[in-house]
């Protein structure tokens, strides 16, 4: 298992920042929209992320449709050459996930399991950011499904769209 701590100060500094689709508009780092997906840059440490928010969201327990209260739920790829990570794949469920589950991410058929810390879920290791990452540029859509610490499960729907162009952009701007 894989934990990249400095990332996950990064990831944090972002929930605080506000950075879903209501405070892209506002925010000075965003650098580029990509049909559905965003591109952001920062300078101090360099990284740069492409990120998008769910088309779909559906909250159950037991079987049954229920509100459920969450924070930002975010689908990310980012680069950060000072820490080594390359196209790291990254999902925010906007709620802790319950503790020692995994996170299921379904891209046109194949599945992928994400393990989870917090509110935050990763791929276990570069080899499988890779082969998601590859998929996301073949797919028409994301869909991640997790379970909250209070028992609901959450399946969340991404559009691909505009993927691989804000993933390339990203990836540019943090070349070198």
């Amino acid at each position: 298992m894989r934990i990249n701590k400095g990332f996950v100060g990064f990831v944090s500094a972002l929930a605080l920042i506000g950075m879903a689709a209501q405070a892209q508009d506002q925010s000075t780092n965003l650098v580029a929209e990509k049909t559905d997906w965003s591109v952001y840059e920062d300078t101090n440490p360099k990284e740069c992320w492409s990120v998008s928010v769910p088309t779909k969201t559906v909250n159950t327990r037991d079987g049954r449709v229920v509100a459920a209260t969450r924070g930002q739920i975010l689908l990310m790829v980012f680069y950060r050459p000072g820490s080594g990570a390359n196209a790291q794949v990254t999902f925010t469920g906007g709620y802790p996930f319950a503790s020692g589950s995994k996170v299921n991410l379904d891209i046109s058929g194949s599945n992928y399991a994400l393990f989870t810390d917090g509110e935050w879920a990763w791929p276990e290791n570069t080899a499988e950011d890779s082969k998601i990452v590859d998929a996301m540029k073949r797919g028409a859509d994301a869909t991640v499904t997790g379970l909250s610490s209070r028992g609901t499960t959450t399946k969340d729907t991404f559009s691909l769209r505009g993927f691989t162009a804000a993933l390339e952009e990203a990836q540019k701007r943090c070349a070198g």
